[in-house]
C-alpha cells in the first residue's frame, strides 16, 4: 500500500484562494509569490475559473507559458481566456511591473515545469530553463515587445478543430502584435486551398519538420511548391501517396515547379518519400536540386527505373548518408551492381540499411556482400521480405561478423523454412535455426538475429516478427 502523499501548503494556499472568493485572489495577485502561480494556474484552468485566468497571464512572473500539454480538453473556455488575458496585455503599450511573458507556448511540452512547480516531479527541472525571472521592483514598466507563439500544426480532414480554428482567427485579427512560430507541419488529407489559408497566417521559415500524407494530384502539389519554397529553415521532409494515376504532359511542369523548391531548402538533412508513383523515371529531377548532403535518404513503396538508381548513386549529396531506405523498391529488374555503387559511396557514414521487400535474391546479395562488409559505421540491417537461401544467409553472417557496429539484424527466414507451396515449416524452421546458432557461435561475437517469415500465415503480414531472435552471447570462462 503506498504511502499518502499531504497537500504542500502551496496548493491548499492557492485552493483556498480560489474557494474563498474569485475577486480576492485576483487583487492578491500583486502581492503573491512567484512559487504559487503555476499551482494557481491550474488550480484556474481545470477549475474554468475564467476571470482567474485572465488575470494570471497579465501578472505572469515567468517569460514562458507552456500551455500545449493542457489543451487536450473537450473545452476551449480556459484557452479562449488565455487568449483574452494576452488581448489586455498587447492592447497595452507598457507591460505591467509583474509580468515577464515573452513566449506562448502552445506545443505538447511543459509537463516537466508544471510537475516541478506542482510538487509532483521526481527530479529537479534544469533551472536554465523554467526557473522564474527575478523581479526588480525598482523597475515599474517595461517595453512591449511582440509575443512569441509556438505551435506545432496538425492538419488533418477538411476542417480545423473548434479552437484552432478560434486560435488562428486570433492571430490573424493581431497581426505585428504576434510573432506565430511552427516548427513542425503535419498535413493529412485536407485539401489543398484549406492548407494554403492556414500557412497564409504563418511564418513560413520557422519550420524546421514537414509532413505531408496527401492524395492531391501533381497540380495540387504544384500549387503548394511557392509555400514549401518559403520553408527555408526545414530539416526534415516527408511527402508521401500524391495521387497521379498517369503522367501527362501537364504534370512534367507540375513536377517541375515542386522539385524546383529545393533549391531554397538550405538546411534539409532528411528526405523521405513513400510511394511517389510520379517520379518513375524521374528521380533526378528532384536529386539535382538538392543544396545539402543529406543525413538520411527514403524512397519506399514505388518502382523506379535503371537511370533512377543511376542518378541516385551519382548523386553528391547522398554520400554522407546515415540512413538509406528503399523498402518496397523492386531491385530484381536491375543489375546488381548498381546497388553496389551505391553502397561503396556511402559505405563510410552508412548506420541504418533497409532493404525490405525488394526482391532481393541469392545472386543480388552476393553482389553487394563486398560493399556491404566494407559499412564500418553499419548499426542496422534490415532484409525481410526478401528470398534467400540459408548458404547465403550463412555467407551474409559471415561477411558481416566484422563490421563492429552492427547490433540490429532482421532477416528473412531461410528459403528452405517453407514448403513448396509456400507454408512455412515448424519443424524445419527450428532446424534452421539450430543451424544458425551454430554459425554465430563458431563466428564467436555476441549477436542478435531477428527472422520473419513473409508471408506470415498467422497475421497476414509481408513480414512479421512472431519468431523469437537468435541470440549468440559469449561464454564466460571459468
Amino acid at each position: 500500500m503506498s504511502a499518502w502523499t499531504p497537500p504542500r501548503l502551496l496548493d491548499l494556499a492557492g485552493t483556498s484562494l480560489l474557494r474563498d472568493n474569485e475577486a480576492s485572489a485576483i487583487a492578491a495577485l500583486e502581492y503573491l509569490p512567484t512559487e504559487l502561480f503555476p499551482s494557481l494556474f491550474l488550480e484556474a484552468f481545470f477549475g474554468r475559473r475564467i476571470e482567474t485566468l485572465k488575470a494570471l497571464v497579465q501578472a505572469w512572473p515567468f517569460v514562458r507559458l507552456p500551455l500545449g500539454g493542457l489543451i487536450e480538453l473537450p473545452h476551449v473556455g480556459p484557452l479562449q481566456a488565455v487568449l483574452d488575458g494576452l488581448d489586455v496585455l498587447l492592447a497595452q503599450k507598457v507591460r505591467p511591473r509583474r509580468c515577464k511573458l515573452r513566449v506562448l507556448d502552445l506545443r505538447n511540452t511543459g509537463q516537466k515545469f508544471w510537475s516541478m512547480w506542482s510538487g509532483e516531479g521526481t527530479h529537479v527541472c534544469s533551472r536554465s530553463r523554467m526557473a522564474p525571472v527575478a523581479e526588480d521592483r525598482s523597475r515599474t514598466k517595461q517595453p512591449l515587445a511582440p509575443l512569441k507563439v509556438f505551435i506545432d500544426l496538425y492538419l488533418k480532414k477538411r476542417t480545423l478543430n473548434r479552437f484552432l480554428t478560434y486560435f488562428l482567427r486570433w492571430v490573424e485579427r493581431r497581426k505585428g502584435l504576434i510573432h506565430l512560430c511552427c516548427k513542425k507541419l503535419k498535413i493529412v488529407s485536407m485539401p489543398v486551398g484549406n492548407v494554403m489559408k492556414v500557412l497564409s497566417r504563418v511564418q513560413l521559415d520557422c519550420l524546421q519538420e514537414v509532413q505531408m500524407d496527401c492524395t492531391w494530384r501533381l497540380s495540387a502539389l504544384a500549387g503548394f511548391a511557392p509555400l514549401l519554397g518559403q520553408m527555408t529553415s526545414v530539416q526534415r521532409l516527408l511527402l508521401s501517396h500524391i495521387n497521379v494515376s498517369a503522367f501527362e504532359e501537364q504534370d512534367q511542369q507540375h513536377l517541375a515547379q515542386f522539385t524546383s523548391q529545393f533549391l531554397r531548402l538550405h538546411h534539409l538533412r532528411n528526405l523521405h518519400i513513400e510511394s511517389p508513383s510520379f517520379l518513375e523515371g524521374r528521380l533526378d529531377q528532384m536529386l539535382r536540386f538538392l543544396k545539402t548532403p543529406l543525413d538520411n535518404f527514403s524512397i519506399t513503396n514505388c518502382q523506379l527505373s535503371e537511370s533512377d538508381l543511376t542518378h541516385l548513386s551519382w548523386c553528391p549529396n547522398i554520400s554522407q548518408l546515415k540512413g538509406l531506405d528503399l523498402s518496397g523498391v523492386t531491385l530484381t529488374d536491375f543489375s546488381p551492381e548498381l546497388l553496389q555503387v551505391l553502397l561503396e559511396k556511402v559505405a563510410v557514414t552508412l548506420q541504418e540499411l533497409d532493404l525490405n521487400l525488394c526482391g532481393i535474391t541469392d545472386s543480388h546479395l552476393e553482389a553487394i556482400l563486398p560493399a556491404l562488409s566494407r559499412c564500418s559505421q553499419l548499426r542496422t540491417l534490415s532484409l525481410g521480405g526478401n528470398l534467400l537461401s540459408m548458404a547465403v544467409t550463412e555467407k551474409l553472417l559471415r561477411r558481416t561478423d566484422g563490421l563492429p557496429s552492427l547490433c540490429a539484424e532482421f532477416y528473412p527466414a531461410p528459403r528452405e523454412s517453407y514448403s513448396p507451396q509456400g507454408v512455412p515449416l515448424r519443424g524445419r524452421i527450428a532446424q534452421l535455426q539450430a543451424e544458425l546458432m551454430e554459425i554465430l557461435r563458431d563466428l564467436g561475437r555476441p549477436r542478435t538475429i531477428w527472422l520473419s517469415l513473409s508471408f506470415c500465415p498467422y497475421c497476414g503480414d509481408d513480414i512479421c516478427d512472431h519468431m523469437e531472435p537468435i541470440v549468440y552471447r559469449c561464454s564466460t570462462p571459468a
